[in-house]
């Protein structure tokens, strides 16, 4: 039995602190998993912009209000599920990611959450696990299953090596270059087709 596993954002939603950056003006939010391989450095670094600008949850939940999937994702999720068991696997946060689930019609998302304090501002993130890509990868591998594996940033890449067939979506040029043994597809047709392929 094969399972896919799938990263959310620049796979089948956009990027979520980039919409932030851009519906606030705050040029440091830009920074994603595709430019600071350390995910706590990358996370402490967007919570004291946070703070420093005054920024609370509700305004972030506000833009990710407006997102939707990137164009053709949906389609593309529909025809995998027909096929196979997916999970998402995302380093987001439920707290972000409801308004995309529910436009994506609620695939299973393994994720992280975040402490909110009484004023609403984001306290700090709380982690499934570390590393809970790939150990969601191993536990599922521990159960029988094969996993077919896609994603676009330094995070994923951990998933990618534990997966029987890893694929990189429109990845950055950096990782490319560094990780040659991954097929690189990009758009959803070809993710499509690199996921379904017999071996």
């Amino acid at each position: 039995m094969v399972i896919c596993c799938l990263d959310l954002e620049g796979v089948l939603v956009p990027e979520i602190w980039i919409a932030v950056a851009e519906a606030t003006g705050i040029e440091d939010l830009r920074l994603t998993t595709r430019d600071i391989p350390d995910y706590d450095v990358l996370m402490q670094r967007r919570l004291a912009t946070l703070k420093r600008h005054d920024i609370k949850l509700s305004k972030i939940q506000e833009v990710i209000g407006t997102l939707r999937p990137l164009p053709g994702a949906k389609e593309f999720l529909d025809e995998l599920r027909a096929q196979y068991q997916v999970i998402i696997l995302s380093d987001t946060y439920y707290e972000f990611a409801e308004p995309l689930m529910r436009q994506l019609d609620w695939p299973t998302l393994f994720c992280n959450w975040l402490e909110i304090d009484e004023a609403g501002y984001i306290a700090d993130y709380k982690l499934r696990q570390s590393n809970g890509k790939e150990k969601a990868v191993r536990g599922l591998q521990a159960l029988g299953f094969k996993i077919r594996a896609a994603g676009d940033s330094y995070n994923d890449l951990t998933m990618l090596k534990a997966a029987e067939r890893g694929v990189l979506f429109r990845p950055p040029a950096s990782i490319v270059e560094e990780y040659p043994q991954f097929p690189v597809v990009e758009d959803h047709p070809g993710l499509m087709q690199a996921l379904s392929a017999e071996e």
